[in-house]
């Protein structure tokens, strides 16, 4: 069995000086690929670092809504370049949050979302995508601004109705550790009933530990909770959750094309 954490933050301060144990512990559980995810320009360069050291970490870069204000032209175009490398195998996460008030203002999120969107569709590259109280800007925004390579909906916690507006865009759809909450019911019906063919796991580590780790530091090797969680809802082996979700982000990844 082999699981795909798609979205994990090991260039996080709180997991980046402890990466080789880290990568250990994912080993134990089957944890064999990872999607290292930045969200600014520290971030970012340090996922870019994690990839061109570890052969099983791939790096996704890109702005978050939440710096999307220091998103300016010299930071595009070091953007640009950064994606020329081959462990680079998306853009992310990019998005909008309108959560925090301290958040910059909605539009100031949204051009630095549809540059970034634009770029990925330029350079042939998915997107991982985060939206929190966002949703219709969200969609309309991809909508007129589709990715052809793919869009991940990172850490869904979406209505149904949400759902299939963005499996209509052709979004895959991936699952954090908030599925295995006993009150998350809304996410657990959410992933009775993606297809399979979209749907991914993640761990968004060191955030949202899934049960039974919960209240811990998240790390990788938790993809394995999540995956259990979701076999569990969908009432099917763990073996084909896992098998499906590794081959899934695998090619929305395009990661037999990059390596």
């Amino acid at each position: 069995m082999q699981l795909f954490d798609s979205h994990t933050h090991l260039n996080d301060p709180q997991l980046w000086n402890q990466v080789d144990y880290y990568l250990q512990q994912a080993q134990k559980y089957n944890v064999q690929e990872l999607a290292v995810v930045g969200s600014d320009a520290q971030l970012n360069q340090r996922a870019l670092t994690l990839a061109k050291q570890h052969s099983q970490i791939h790096a996704v870069i890109g702005w978050h809504p939440e710096a999307a204000a220091f998103f300016n032209l010299s930071q595009q175009k070091q953007l640009v370049e950064d994606i020329q490398s081959p462990k680079v195998v998306a853009i992310g996460e990019i998005g909008l949050d309108y959560y925090w008030e301290q958040n910059p203002e909605p539009r100031v999120q949204q051009k630095a979302f549809i540059e970034q969107l634009e770029i990925a569709q330029q350079y042939h590259l998915p997107v991982n995508i985060h939206t929190r109280e966002a949703w219709a800007d969200t969609y309309q925004i991809l909508r007129r601004h589709p990715v052809a390579a793919g869009m991940v909906m990172h850490s869904f916690n979406g209505s149904l109705a949400w759902l299939d507006k963005f499996l209509a865009l052709g979004c895959y759809v991936s699952f954090s550790g908030v599925v295995s909450f006993k009150n998350a019911t809304a996410v657990q019906l959410a992933a009775q009933n993606v297809p399979l063919q979209r749907l991914l796991l993640e761990t968004d580590a060191p955030y949202l530990a899934p049960e039974p780790q919960r209240g811990k530091l998240n790390q990788p090797a938790y993809t394995y909770f999540v995956a259990q969680a979701v076999a569990n809802y969908r009432v099917l082996p763990l073996n084909i959750v896992a098998q499906h979700t590794f081959k899934n982000a695998c090619e929305v990844y395009q990661i037999h094309d990059k390596n």
